[in-house]
């Protein structure tokens, strides 16, 4: 949240010049604090649904301790789900007629899990678009994480994924392109992500449609942009959600899927996850898994208890850097009234204006 500059102090002067936030006291007066409505659209299917909203909400809750964040949980009702799942969703989540009564300040979507290559023809899709239409009108912005960042840029820019060659799996270094954007202030300029994906949008193709990048990766490409707005849109391709053990979670399913015959080959290390002593200990694992595979036997029990202790955390700090930053660019813009996005005298095609008139 911003500094009040409630006295002619330079100091003031000089922080703004350094682009913190520093609020003029009239503006401040007319300020309440008070919560902001976050919605997330989880469409991760039944095996991740609990564990994503956890993160998501784990960002949104730490990244401030000031305001108050409500998070209104929604899905796709069309996504296939077990009798468990759904009874869960009954219980918790809210429709999207709900949603859209109530109104949001900003709109999380989460990524999803495709069962082809075309996107267009997911079950998700014909309810993905209307959340994404009802969202340029009514909310102040949304962040699209990975594959959600796929699907909005297809309809919105035309713009298409492409395969990619492996999979690219592991924790990747980026580098902030834009340092001044009021998204990426005050963040490490160098910083570590997640990512789990088997396809990309490219650098070129987004800039081709005026989409700002600011950061990418010279091993990952490109991992956070947002819409040539600077604001409405926030485009994440990695997880920066993801939490200590998500990626050892994804390599152990694999694991289990190779042991069943689910796939034909041992999964490889997610790149630059792994310390020494860990690769160490999985390289001797994975010879008594081969030796049980082959011999019919159970598969050994794994070491996660183990591993828990061995793996670091190099992303956390910086994913709640960003979600400050876009939060606290939420509550400066966004109206009181739910069911408007913006305050009075905001541009919706230039929401950041207000930021650099204040």
């Amino acid at each position: 949240m911003p500094l009040v500059a409630f006295s002619e102090l330079p100091t003031f002067q000089r922080l703004k010049n350094e682009f913190h936030d520093v609020l003029p006291l009239e503006r401040a007066t007319h300020q309440d604090i008070r919560e902001l409505h976050i919605g997330l659209l989880n469409m991760m299917p039944d095996s991740s649904l609990k564990a994503t909203e956890r993160q998501f909400m784990r960002l949104v809750g730490d990244c401030n301790q000031i305001v108050q964040f409500y998070v209104h949980l929604f899905t796709i009702p069309a996504i296939e789900r077990s009798s468990e799942t759904r009874q869960w969703i009954d219980n918790y989540y809210e429709d999207f007629e709900s949603i859209k009564e109530h109104g949001l300040d900003a709109l999380i979507i989460t990524g999803a899990n495709p069962l082809s290559e075309n996107l267009e023809q997911e079950i998700f899709w014909p309810m993905l678009t209307e959340v994404i239409d009802w969202a340029k009108d009514n909310v102040a912005s949304t962040l699209c994480a990975c594959l959600a960042t796929h699907a909005v840029v297809r309809y919105l820019y035309d713009i298409k994924r492409e395969p990619l060659s492996e999979k690219k799996w592991g924790v990747f270094e980026h580098r902030l392109i834009d340092k001044n954007h009021p998204l990426t202030r005050h963040m490490n300029t160098r910083f570590d992500v997640p990512h789990s994906r088997f396809n990309q949008v490219k650098k070129f193709h987004l800039q081709e449609k005026q989409l700002k990048i600011l950061a990418e990766s010279e091993q990952a490409g490109v991992h956070l942009a947002v819409s040539p707005d600077g604001f409405r849109l926030v485009f994440f391709q990695g997880h920066p959600e993801y939490d200590l053990l998500s990626l050892l979670k994804e390599y152990k399913r694999e694991i289990i899927r190779w042991f069943n015959g689910q796939r034909t080959d041992y999964p490889p290390f997610p790149d630059n996850y792994f310390n020494s002593l860990v690769s160490a200990r999985l390289s001797d694992y994975k010879s008594q898994a081969i030796n049980a595979k082959s011999n019919n036997h159970s598969l050994p029990p794994f070491l996660e208890s183990w591993l828990k202790s061995e793996i670091d955390n190099t992303w956390r700090d910086t994913a709640l850097s960003i979600f400050n930053n876009w939060l606290g660019i939420v509550y400066q813009l966004t109206n009181k009234d739910l069911k408007q996005a913006f305050m009075e005298g905001v541009d919706p095609k230039d929401p950041l204006k207000s930021l650099e008139l204040s």
